[in-house]
């Protein structure tokens, strides 16, 4: 490890300090029987650690709510976020983010009973979203009638859709698959209403960590291992998806 860097910085700590939550499956989420936090996400930054330290377990887990995202990363209480963390132009005037390790459409999760079939069906209705996230100002672009109903967790947005408090909740396909997973009665519905890549979110100027995340991201895509997290976690989604082709800037 080379000296005076950030990831010299991590590897003399013994840990690297992941912001993430627990109520995202199948991204990142707390296995009731085990115990242990796992997922998509997870397994993402288990290959950071495992880069750093020779080992993927070398990890202490801050759990965040995606308004507190961008905080904790300017005020250095994390290394990095993996938290289906969207890469945007406003986000980037904040922090900093790797290259995209996924990318995902935004749709709508419904009731199979529902004749809720797209977006325009949502106009004036009440739907989900966690607080903080992107898929918010799309939606309501797309459909400046809804009426949003903001929460901490997405789990708390099946509760609410569980108890007819509301009448969808939209997002990313991936996280709205694993709320899916959960109860039968729920369906994913509609064409994308947009995509958003998501980026491991870092502090702002670390610049040799960006490039040492990038680095990690190309060697896992290039042995396969992107592609066994993704067949573990998010094969529900289908067989074809391959990881995103790295694009960075100067």
């Amino acid at each position: 490890m080379a000296p005076n860097t950030t990831m010299a910085a991590i590897f003399g700590r013994g840990r690297l300090i992941v912001g993430l939550d627990i109520g995202s499956n199948p991204f990142s989420f707390r296995d009731p029987l085990s115990g242990d936090i796992m997922g998509f996400d997870v397994d993402i930054a288990r290959e950071i650690a495992r880069a750093i330290f020779n080992t993927p377990d070398r990890i202490e887990y801050r759990v965040l709510s995606s308004s507190d995202r961008i905080e904790a990363l300017r005020s250095n209480t994390v290394d990095v976020v993996v938290k289906t963390m969207s890469i945007t132009c406003e986000r980037m005037q904040d922090v900093s983010f790797s290259a995209p390790y996924y990318i995902a459409s935004q749709r709508i999760l419904a009731l199979r009973n529902s004749s809720i079939a797209g977006a325009a069906d949502l106009a004036g209705q009440r739907v989900c979203a966690a607080r903080g996230v992107t898929s918010i100002g799309r939606l309501q672009s797309i459909v400046p009638t809804v009426k949003m109903v903001e929460t901490t967790t997405w789990a708390d947005c099946l509760v609410l859709l569980q108890q007819g408090e509301v009448a969808a909740v939209s997002t990313d396909d991936a996280i709205l698959a694993g709320l899916a997973v959960q109860d039968p009665w729920l369906k994913v519905v509609g064409p994308g209403l947009g995509t958003e890549y998501y980026g491991v979110g870092i502090p702002k100027g670390q610049d040799d960590m960006v490039r040492f995340v990038n680095a990690v991201l190309a060697a896992i895509t290039a042995s396969g291992r992107w592609q066994q997290i993704y067949n573990e976690w998010l094969s529900v989604l289908g067989p074809s998806y391959i990881a995103p082709r790295p694009v960075y800037r100067d």
